[in-house]
Parts: structure tokens; C-alpha cells; sequence
């Protein structure tokens, strides 16, 4: 009964409001402030205050919310503990580390666009030529030359 007035009032309030707006010669500002007052007198009208106060005010609903908290609670706690035993324990973990070393397949997370179908095990050749890469220079001042630089 206390909601039904206090939408019904608060509805009244909105009318007056969007009374005042009209006179002000604001008409689509005080037909949709019309619109927003009317929402609560609907529900009213439809029974849905009545359904939502009786869910809140019983202390069994809240129970119910209560007991969903705590079952979401213990399988999120659950799905934890299982993602983190799946990879066995600390000590097994480290042992495996220490024992396999090296990967199953070290060319897998080379770039696919890389320098063609050369593998990660072989090293990259060495350039021929002056130690210290002064050819690196020397192709740089090739450059430079050629552009008149």
C-alpha cells in the first residue's frame, strides 16, 4: 500500500512539472517529462509494484539470494582449485621444468614470414669481410654516393 502511494505521488509531481514546462512553452520537454511521470501510475496499475515489494520484504527471497551467493561462491572457489592443480604440484612443476628444458617443437614460434624455410637450430651465416663490420659502413657510403651525398 506504502508504494502505491508514493508512485502515485511521484507521479502527480512529474505531471505538475511537465505542466509548468508547457506553460513555459517547452512542449516536447513537458510531453516527454509527461511520459516519465505516467511510467509509475502503469506500474501500479499492472501489479508490478506489488510483485517487487512482495519480493523484497520477505525475508525468505533474501534467504534465496543468499544461498545463490554462496553457491556461486563455492564454484568459482572450485574452478579455482582445479586450474591450478591441473598442472600438478609446485615440486612436479619445477622437476618437469629442470628435467625437460627444451621444447617439444623449438621452431613452432618462429614468424611465419620470417627469412624462408630456414630453421631455428641452424645459425645465421656470418658476413664475409672486414672484422668489426666495416661493410656495413662501406655499403652505407655506397648509398650515400650514389645519391650524391
Amino acid at each position: 500500500m506504502l508504494a502505491e502511494t508514493v508512485c502515485s505521488a511521484a507521479s502527480a509531481a512529474g505531471l505538475g512539472i511537465a505542466a509548468v514546462t508547457a506553460y513555459r512553452k517547452r512542449f516536447l520537454s513537458a510531453t516527454r517529462i509527461a511520459a516519465y511521470a505516467l511510467v509509475p501510475v502503469a506500474l501500479v496499475m499492472t501489479g508490478v509494484v506489488g510483485w517487487v515489494s512482495g519480493i523484497v520484504f520477505k525475508p525468505s527471497v533474501w534467504a534465496g539470494f543468499g544461498l545463490l551467493g554462496i553457491a556461486w561462491m563455492l564454484f568459482s572457489v572450485t574452478r579455482f582449485v582445479e586450474r591450478r592443480s591441473e598442472g600438478g604440484t609446485r615440486k612436479e612443476r619445477r622437476a618437469a621444468e629442470a628435467a625437460g628444458g627444451e621444447a617439444i617443437a623449438p621452431a613452432a614460434s618462429a614468424p611465419s614470414l620470417g627469412a624462408g624455410r630456414r630453421s631455428a637450430a641452424r645459425p645465421a651465416p656470418k658476413a664475409k669481410g672486414k672484422p668489426g663490420g666495416a661493410d656495413d659502413f662501406s655499403d652505407i657510403e655506397a648509398i650515400l654516393k650514389k645519391h650524391g651525398i
